[in-house]
């Protein structure tokens, strides 16, 4: 069970990394004027593989039951 408790918590510590690059991104995309595209490109990856990373925790969490 204490396997079941560390992917929540590292589910949980992904979510948080998630909504920063969110708001990273959203920060980056309102300074139109001074768009980097490879940031913005980067953050976009980052973004996707913090979105994977959760998917699979959750499948994980509940296979773990």
């Amino acid at each position: 069970m204490s396997d079941r408790f560390a992917l929540i918590e590292r589910k949980q510590a992904v979510q948080r990394q998630i909504e920063q690059a969110r708001r990273r991104l959203e920060r980056e995309r309102l300074l139109l004027p001074t768009v980097n595209p490879r940031l913005i490109g980067q953050l976009e990856t980052q973004l996707e593989q913090l979105m994977a990373e959760e998917y699979n925790l959750r499948l994980k969490i509940d296979q773990s039951k």
